[in-house]
């Protein structure tokens, strides 16, 4: 597809009709990516206790799934380099989908190392959810690339509150079928992913990211410029202080957040916690992380990302000293920290991600954004790897307050970001 860039210069009405309609779609998929993605995720961790039959191997799935969302991201982030956001965004839900079905099918047969292979296929998914809320940015002007990418990342909210109260709904589909009980959430995600893939090959045209590229080659040729060799995405990092800072905290802000979340439901469990507390507790959580989005995005707008990093370090750790102190099973206090780490997340997320599009120049944001997702994952793997070990040894607690570091270091990467505007 020819794209004319003369109709969509910055501040041309086209352009401003087109952002509007990208982020519409964007927010539309991701709701519905929203509830394939959660639904699956809140069984994750019982499935693969319930199959391995050993709780100390629970938090693998999930790790395996993170670490195939980092694979995913970086993966992907090259396909859109070279193709665009909707291809890259939708071989991603289709991948997820394949892991989905996968996971039905470990469950039937009880088999561990493919409910492994099938959790990193179905991080796809999770992958292509992540990387829209930078499609959000690709023609968003300066002042509204926070309210643009939050809107993106507050659609969430729809699936991902609904998706956890899916898994009640699943388990009883699951079990006319035929087929385990745990099982059944990730049948609903299939379909949800199913439509999502629809949805952006139908809506997401023209591509968001190619016309932001069309637009700035006919500016460089209209300026007579000539063609910088774009740096690799491991160059720009190296050498713009700012990028390094927000991959970073969008990192270990993301770590923290997984590491107590997906053990969260082994803890009420020990407490004899039901499935639709557990699946409330954890809506509370996805609420958490995405319900407040657009008003992280206004203050990243006029505040800047500095601050609502530092603030998102606050709040989680907050967040983990209040989950440390909860007793087994359900509690009003365990769900206010889980609600409180998803916000905290949200704010680091969010004001960590409109920096880094600001600092990264545009023919490199797509490798950056896709690295920033791939170190992302590989720590939150690390992380939900160990999770499991430490409350497996030492207790929930233990694990909640062994996170306070890196929240730490989360509001450290914030103060890095005011240096280096400075």
């Amino acid at each position: 597809m020819t794209i004319d860039a003369d109709r969509y210069l910055a501040g041309s009405p086209d352009r401003v009709e087109l952002q509007r309609r990208t982020v519409r779609t964007l927010a539309v998929t991701n709701a519905v990516g929203g509830v394939g993605v959660t639904t699956g995720i809140t069984v994750a961790s019982l499935l693969a206790a319930d199959v391995s039959g050993r709780e100390e191997l629970a938090g693998l799935s999930q790790t395996a799934q993170v670490a195939g969302t980092a694979v995913a991201a970086y993966l992907l982030s090259r396909v859109m380099t070279r193709r665009g956001r909707r291809v890259g965004l939708s071989i991603g839900y289709l991948v997820g989908a394949t892991g989905a079905l996968l996971c039905v099918l470990a469950g039937v047969i009880r088999s561990f190392p493919l409910l492994l292979v099938a959790a990193a296929l179905f991080g796809a998914a999770s992958a292509s959810n992540s990387q829209s809320r930078f499609a959000a940015t690709d023609l968003a002007s300066d002042q509204h690339r926070g309210r643009d990418l939050s809107m993106v990342v507050w659609a969430t909210t729809i699936g991902a509150v609904l998706g956890p109260n899916l898994a009640d709904v699943g388990g009883t589909l699951a079990t006319r079928l035929g087929l385990p009980a745990l099982t059944g959430a990730f049948l609903i995600t299939a379909v949800a992913l199913g439509v999502t893939i629809g949805l952006l090959s139908l809506w997401l045209r023209p591509d968001p990211l190619a016309v932001a590229r069309a637009v700035a080659d006919h500016e460089e040729r209209v300026a007579g410029a000539t063609r910088v060799e774009v740096p690799s995405a491991w160059r720009v990092v190296r050498t713009h202080p700012t990028v390094g800072a927000c991959v970073v905290a969008i990192a270990l802000a993301h770590t923290v957040m997984v590491s107590v979340m997906i053990m969260t439901p082994i803890h009420m469990r020990h407490g004899d916690a039901s499935i639709r507390l557990i699946g409330l507790t954890i809506s509370g959580h996805i609420l958490g992380m995405y319900a407040f989005s657009p008003l992280v995005g206004r203050l990243v707008d006029r505040w800047g990302g500095w601050r609502v990093v530092l603030a998102g370090a606050v709040i989680e750790g907050a967040s983990i000293v209040a989950a440390a102190t909860t007793h087994e099973g359900a509690s009003w206090l365990l769900s206010a920290a889980l609600f409180g780490l998803g916000l905290g997340w949200s704010f680091a997320l969010i004001g960590a991600s409109s920096a880094l599009v600001g600092a990264t120049p545009l023919g490199a944001r797509a490798p950056v954004q896709g690295l920033a997702d791939l170190v992302m994952g590989l720590t939150a793997a690390v992380g939900g790897a160990l999770a499991g070990v430490i409350v497996g040894w030492l207790g929930y607690p233990a694990l909640a307050l062994s996170c306070l570091p890196a929240a730490a270091v989360v509001g450290g990467c914030g103060l890095l970001v005011r240096r280096a505007a400075r």
